[in-house]
């Protein structure tokens, strides 16, 4: 808020994920709430949203591996759950004076399809066919990203034409993307746990194709409160290994439930199945949790008293 107040935006855009990763849920939807800000939504919301209905995450009556999810959902009020459901899924700004910018937390109609720096641009743009509005801003991968990206169109077929930072024209006959994460205020997974966002400037389309010019920004701050809230709030305790990766991802701002996933498949462990042994196999065997521990600065401030 402190960094918003200095750069003193025209408007603020919340690109999803508002709730569950960690403890202060209630309190950021009244934080939204109490501002104009435009917000779409993101998967974690429909987690919330789908729970106890027939489109509930398969197995989400298991505490062992949605306690998470039950202590969040014993903690929303009725009118932020009613908030929640009646946010959009995808907006388009269109300011007056500028080019349309489209906002989804992943694509139009799937918010669990994300973007990377490194990701290769065919698949980018294969995502993207039927998007329309140049600028294109994205989120659920909590990564910052800014990539352009062309489709070529020939005898009525589409053919990526590649991708380049900072491209400033395209040719006649593609479809043009500028991509857009900006990050993620409270969840970064990109190995830098500052706070995360960008900052869109409306721009000649000479000068950046799609006219918009992202500026992003990382604030580094006191992750302590939170870290301590995940204990002090109940939700470690009901939420086990799931609440602990989450935990373990605001210490070192990497995909913590990723990187378990895939270990215990590779060694032909079902998480989901036994998770808590599975975790305490994939601490013995990776020794991530003394990794984590070396970074969390609550241990560390334990370590200096």
């Amino acid at each position: 808020m402190v960094e918003l107040e200095r750069l003193q935006p025209d408007y603020v855009v919340v690109d999803g994920d508002l709730i569950n990763a960690a403890p202060f849920s209630a309190e950021v939807i009244d934080i939204v709430r109490a501002h104009d800000w435009v917000v779409v939504r993101g998967n974690h919301e429909f987690y919330y949203l789908n729970f106890g209905t027939t489109r509930a995450v398969e197995g989400s009556s298991d505490m062992s591996r949605w306690g998470q999810l039950h202590w969040l959902v014993e903690r929303i009020r009725p009118d932020q759950g009613a908030y929640l459901g009646m946010l959009p899924d995808e907006r388009v700004m269109f300011i007056p004076g500028t080019e349309p910018v489209a906002i989804a937390h992943g694509v139009p109609g799937r918010n669990r399809v994300g973007f990377y720096p490194e990701q290769d641009a065919e698949s980018i743009a294969a995502e993207l066919i039927g998007v329309d509005v140049q600028t294109f801003v994205s989120a659920h991968t909590h990564v910052q990203v800014d990539r352009h990206v062309s489709l070529a169109r020939q005898n009525g077929s589409d053919l990526a034409a590649g991708s380049q930072t900072n491209h400033n024209s395209h040719r006649t006959g593609e479809q043009h993307w500028h991509v857009i994460n900006p990050g993620s205020v409270g969840l970064p997974l990109n190995g830098d746990p500052s706070a995360q966002f960008a900052m869109l400037t409306s721009v000649p389309e000479a000068e950046v194709a799609g006219g918009w010019r992202a500026t992003h920004y990382r604030v580094p701050y006191d992750r302590r409160p939170t870290l301590e809230a995940y204990a002090t709030t109940g939700m470690a305790a009901a939420g086990g290994v799931i609440t602990q990766l989450f935990y373990w991802e605001l210490v070192t701002a990497d995909a913590e439930i990723i990187l378990f996933y895939q270990w215990a498949r590779r060694q032909g462990y079902d998480p989901d199945h036994d998770m808590t042994a599975t975790f305490q196999r994939y601490c013995r065997a990776t020794g991530r949790d003394a990794y984590v521990r070396s970074r969390d600065p609550l241990y560390q401030k334990q370590v200096k008293a």
